[in-house]
C-alpha cells in the first residue's frame, strides 16, 4: 500500500496495475517511489499491484478490476472497448518501438535469415514486443517459431542463452538491462514508432480524481529532483494522452489474428 500523508487523504486503495514487462522487483523499485509522491501531491492511496505474467495481467485488465493500469498499446485498445478505460498520461520522450535482438556473435545480417527460426516473445499479446514484430515479419512472409517466455528480461537472457536465435523487446527494456545482458546483444531490426504504454483509468474513477491524478503526475515529473524516479517508469516527460491522437490507429494494424488468450 502506498498512502498519502494529507489531512484531505481520501481513505480508500486506489489499486495500480502495472503490466510485467520486467521482474516483480524491478517493477515495485520503479512505481513505489512515483506513487508514494504521486499519493501525497493528490491526497489519494494507492495499492501496487504486481501480476506474474502478462496473459494474468490482461485477464484481470479485461474484467475491469484495476482502479489504474500502465498498459501497453493494444491492451489500451481492448481495455477501451471492453470496459471503457480512459488513457490518462503518455511518455512524449520517445516513440515506443519493436526490436529484435540476437546475440553479438551471431552471423546473422538481416532479419529474412530468421525464417525458420525460434524466436523468443514476452507474450502472445505484447504490443511492440510481439504483436507488432508477427505482424511484420508476415508481411515479409517469413515463418518463424514463436516461444513466449513471459517477461521482456526473460526473452534477453533467452538470446543470450541461446534458446532461440532472436527476441523481441522494445527500446525502452532493451537499455534498463544489466551490462551483463545488454552488451552480449544487437539490435537486428527496428519497427516503426508508435505512442507509449499509457496508464489508464476505469471509468469509474471520477472525473475530478482523474485530473488530480494527471496534473498531479505531470508536475511531479517536471522536477528535476524527480527525473531519475519518472524515467525508471518510462514515462520520463508524460503528457495527456488522447486517444484519437494516440492509439486509435492501431486498431487497423489487424494485430487480433497474432493474439492468443490462453496462457502460454
Amino acid at each position: 500500500m502506498v498512502s498519502a500523508v494529507s489531512a484531505e487523504t481520501d481513505t480508500k486503495g486506489y489499486s495500480v496495475f502495472v503490466v510485467p514487462q520486467l521482474t516483480a522487483i524491478a517493477t515495485h523499485k520503479a512505481w513505489v517511489p512515483v506513487l508514494e509522491k504521486l499519493a501525497v501531491a493528490t491526497g489519494l492511496n494507492f495499492e501496487l499491484v504486481i501480476v506474474p505474467t502478462i496473459p494474468a495481467f490482461e485477464a484481470i485488465l479485461y474484467k475491469g478490476i484495476p482502479d489504474f493500469a500502465f498498459v501497453n498499446p493494444y491492451h489500451c485498445l481492448v481495455a477501451k472497448r471492453q470496459q471503457g478505460y480512459i488513457p490518462l498520461l503518455r511518455d512524449s520522450a520517445s516513440l515506443l518501438k519493436g526490436i529484435v535482438v540476437v546475440r553479438k556473435d551471431n552471423p546473422i545480417a538481416a532479419v529474412t535469415e530468421l525464417d525458420g527460426k525460434k524466436v523468443a516473445f514476452p507474450a502472445p499479446n505484447s504490443f511492440a514486443a510481439s504483436l507488432l514484430i508477427q505482424a511484420l515479419l508476415a508481411e515479409k512472409q517469413l515463418h518463424i517459431i514463436p516461444n513466449f517466455v513471459k517477461t521482456h528480461s526473460n526473452v534477453y537472457r533467452s538470446v543470450v542463452m541461446e534458446d532461440v536465435t532472436a527476441g523481441g523487446g522494445v527500446n525502452n527494456t532493451f537499455e534498463r538491462e544489466p551490462p551483463d545482458v545488454h552488451d552480449q546483444l544487437r539490435v537486428l531490426y527496428v519497427t516503426p514508432g508508435f505512442a507509449p504504454h499509457p496508464l489508464m483509468a476505469n471509468p469509474r474513477i471520477t472525473e475530478a480524481q482523474r485530473t488530480k491524478v494527471t496534473t498531479s503526475f505531470i508536475a511531479l515529473a517536471a522536477d528535476p529532483a524527480n527525473e531519475a524516479l519518472f524515467d525508471a517508469i518510462q514515462m520520463p516527460k508524460p503528457i495527456v494522452a488522447d486517444y484519437q491522437r494516440d492509439y486509435l490507429a492501431l486498431e487497423k494494424l489487424g494485430l487480433e489474428k497474432f493474439t492468443l488468450n490462453e496462457d502460454e
